[in-house]
Parts: structure tokens; C-alpha cells; sequence
């Protein structure tokens, strides 16, 4: 159960209902300088698995290479010509050109993905927001440590609900929640809540119980933060907003900045539609691709400008990439066999190209890497010790990325 569902049908009211509140002069700093002091990352999620090979790792000639050709950057690379804003931000992003990690279909792949570990019937792994939110603790965060914006994302597994994404839209809202009572009701309702949670603490019926009283007390202390401001879009400069996009992706990583710089350890930003099994490169060309460089872009520079990035891991990759063969509908199917992952940020080097591909982009030329070394890598970016284990609801010992290998030309 997430925090969503949690306040919906247990508390009936959410902390939308109560008066908007602003930061202050001082909270904006000591937000800001937070958020230059503490570890964080911002995961923006290319549901559906896009085609890095029209973006990242273009084949210009090939058969199968397509029809856009690449433009120069800020950094060692070359990318899309459709991406001509994030290309003068390459010098703070690399690009991980030889992923391979087998898991071509959408769940299994989100799942791996998200975890660094393939999906078991008998467990249930912590993503990385669940982990990095666990890693990152942080006692003076009143707002949740985990926030999924526009999509529900992969769970905290056996780490429990208190790691759970707190789920919101685009414009910062909770979805799918009503107001449903005032202030008087849901102070009975609460109270008649916690004396149900205090008699089944005492009947020993496991840990939900607690899990729930928990999440109950967190609920309440977000109710009446300060730090509630950072999920205000519509307080943010306009200029900075316009310079985002007026699109749910543009939205999605101002909200991210604004989060993490209130100290949020981990934010996704989910941008789906790019199951592209026809018509892939119009869709690209006229939608996804300008909605992304726009928003992706304007994140760097934010990050960069507020002095964040070197605290800040960014990643941006899906849940696979797509084939190298143009079918029959002029689309690209599931591929997870070489495909790019882009990352940068939190210490990790920029404008670096890591790895490759063949002249047609069906291989990995060398050494592949898989969805447990680039966990493995970002969380040591965070300063997350790989020696870390936890314990599954069996008692089993679980690596931290599943005893992935760091990318060491990730490193800076």
C-alpha cells in the first residue's frame, strides 16, 4: 500500500486541503544550501523503451540506422540532431552505449531495471528510489523521501511502505484524491484510526500495522510543513517554467528540481510513449524528442547554475531500447540486447562516450553492462556503500544493485 492509497480510504483528506504555504527568505536557504550538502538523484523514466539508437548512438549509412543524422556536442559525443539543446549540455552527461540486459519485455524490464534484479515469484526488490530514500535519510525531511511524478514506479519491495513513492501529478497534486472531509472530521477520523492501529500493534499480526501507524504519523507532520511549498509549481518563476515546456516532462523535472532542492532524495519523472512499434520516426521527430531536449535540457542547466549538480545524480534511460531492424509499420520493436543509457552528475564524469556498439548497432562491442552495474555506479555516486546488504522478509542477506560493478569510466 502507498502513501496514496493510504490517505484515501484511511484518512479521507490529504494535505491539499489545507491553506497553500510558502517558504520563506530563510527556508529557500537553508533548502538551497541543502541541497548543494546532500546526495539526491532525479530518474527520468522513458517508459515503453525508447529507441537510443535514434538519440544516443545513431548508425548515419546503416541499413538500419534511420533517417536522422547526428550533430556535434559540448562533450566527446555526437547525439540526435532532434536533441539540439541537451547537446550543448553533453559536457555534463555521459552516455553508457553498451547496455545489455535481456529482459525485452515491458514489466520484466521496468522491474529490472528499476532494481538491478530480474523478477522472482518469491521476492519482491527494493527500487532504486527505495533504496536511495533508505540510504539517504534524512530526519529534518518532513515530506516524503520518494517521489514518483506522473507514474506509480516500482516499489520498495521488502524495505517496507515507509519507502513507498509518493505518487503525484504533473502539477504536484496527489492523484486521484479527494479533499472528502474538513479539518474537525478527519481529527476523529485519525484518532479513531490510530486506537484500530494500536490494538492490532498489540495482537502481534506482523509489521503492517506499525508500517501504517508510521506512514500515519509522517502523513500528518507533511500536513502541516513548510517544505509542502516545493510541490507549488505555480509559485515558480515564469521564465524558469517557460523554459521547461509547457508539457507534462516539462513539468515533471521542475518539479523534480524544486524537490530535490527542499531535500528530497529521489525523484522519477515518468515520460511514457515510447513504445514505438510504427510510425517511430515522426513521433520522434515532432513530439518526443523536442518535449525531452526542452525539459531534460533546462534541468541541467538549472542543476548546474544552483550549484546542485555536483550533489545531483541524473539518469534517463526506459526499461530497454529498441530494434535496430525498421519493421514493416516504419517502427523499431523491443531490444534489449545494446542500447544507451545517459547519466551524469552526483561526481559521475560528463561528456564521455562508454562503451559501443557495431556498425549496425545489433552488438555490444566489448565489455556489456547490465541494469546491476549501473545501479552499482550511480549508487556509489551517492556515496551509498556497495558492501550495504539487507535482509528480504526471509531472512535472506540482498546486495545493494544486486553486487553489480561500478562503470569506472562513469568516474570522474
Amino acid at each position: 500500500m502507498d502513501r496514496r492509497h493510504f490517505a484515501k480510504h484511511l484518512l479521507g483528506a490529504s494535505a491539499w486541503a489545507l491553506p497553500a504555504l510558502t517558504l520563506t527568505n530563510s527556508l529557500r536557504g537553508q533548502a538551497r544550501q541543502m541541497s548543494r550538502d546532500r546526495k539526491a538523484a532525479i530518474l527520468i523514466w522513458l517508459g515503453g523503451g525508447a529507441s537510443t539508437m535514434d538519440m544516443w548512438d545513431l548508425k548515419p549509412g546503416a541499413p538500419t540506422g534511420g533517417p536522422f543524422q547526428p550533430i556535434n556536442t559540448t562533450g566527446d559525443m555526437q547525439i540526435s540532431e532532434h536533441l539540439p539543446r541537451l547537446a550543448k549540455q553533453m559536457h555534463n552527461l555521459s552516455i553508457v552505449r553498451s547496455m545489455s540486459t535481456r529482459e525485452a519485455d515491458h514489466t520484466r524490464g521496468n522491474y529490472f531495471m528499476h532494481t538491478g534484479f530480474a523478477p522472482s515469484p518469491g521476492v519482491e526488490h527494493p527500487s532504486y528510489g527505495a533504496v536511495v530514500a533508505h540510504e539517504l535519510k534524512r530526519p529534518q525531511l518532513e515530506i516524503p523521501p520518494f517521489v514518483s511524478i506522473g507514474g506509480n514506479s516500482v516499489g520498495p519491495g521488502f524495505l517496507g511502505m515507509t519507502y513507498s513513492p509518493f505518487v503525484v501529478n504533473y502539477q504536484g497534486r496527489v492523484s486521484n484524491l479527494d479533499i472528502g472531509v474538513g479539518p474537525e472530521r478527519l481529527s476523529q477520523r485519525v484518532a479513531t484510526l490510530r486506537e484500530l492501529e494500536v490494538g492490532f500493534i498489540k495482537q502481534r499480526r506482523g509489521g503492517a500495522a506499525q508500517d501504517h501507524s508510521q506512514v500515519l504519523k509522517k502523513t500528518l507532520d507533511m500536513m502541516s510543513s513548510e517544505q509542502m511549498a516545493a510541490f507549488r509549481l505555480e509559485k515558480e518563476n515564469q521564465k524558469i517554467t517557460e523554459r521547461y515546456g509547457d508539457t507534462n516532462v516539462g513539468r515533471g523535472c521542475l518539479l523534480a528540481r524544486r524537490l530535490v532542492e527542499s531535500g528530497v532524495p529521489f525523484v522519477e519523472v515518468e515520460f511514457g510513449g515510447w513504445d514505438n512499434h510504427q510510425n517511430i520516426f515522426d513521433t520522434l521527430k515532432d513530439d518526443k524528442l523536442p518535449q525531452l531536449d526542452q525539459a531534460f535540457s533546462a534541468l541541467m542547466e538549472d542543476l548546474e547554475q544552483r550549484g546542485m549538480l555536483a550533489s545531483t545524480a541524473v539518469i534517463c534511460m526506459g526499461e530497454f531500447g529498441r530494434t535496430p531492424r525498421i519493421n514493416g509499420n516504419g517502427g523499431r520493436d523491443h531490444w534489449a540486447r545494446s542500447w544507451s543509457v545517459v547519466a551524469g552528475g552526483a561526481g559521475m564524469a560528463g561528456g564521455r562516450v562508454i562503451g559501443a556498439t557495431n556498425e549496425d548497432g545489433t552488438e555490444v562491442v566489448g565489455a556489456p553492462y547490465s541494469s546491476q552495474d549501473l545501479m552499482a555506479t550511480i549508487c556509489q555516486s551517492l556515496k551509498i556503500p556497495l558492501s550495504r546488504s539487507f535482509k528480504s522478509k526471509s531472512g535472506r542477506p540482498m546486495k545493494i544493485a544486486n553486487g553489480g560493478s561500478v562503470i569506472q569510466d562513469l568516474i570522474a
